[in-house]
């Protein structure tokens, strides 16, 4: 991970290629959470990175067409 992210950043894991906000950190892992809710991931340190605006659009976008896929209620 280049520097050091704080509980409450957002992040992308480089693995999952997700973005997530920060909820704890722990030894060599992070903890994310969805920034809209939902299940946390653990991600390495170095598997993560700060966010940047490509990642959080295209996050945004990957969220949307997952809402889409399933259908409207």
């Amino acid at each position: 991970m280049s520097g050091e992210l704080s509980v409450g950043e957002l992040a992308y894991d480089i693995v999952e290629k997700r973005c997530g906000v920060v909820m704890d950190v722990y030894g060599s892992l992070v903890m994310l959470r969805p920034r809209h809710g939902g299940c946390e991931w653990d991600a390495r340190r170095d598997h993560i990175r700060a966010a940047t605006l490509d990642d959080r659009l295209g996050s945004a976008l990957a969220e949307l067409n997952a809402i889409s896929s399933r259908g409207a209620p």
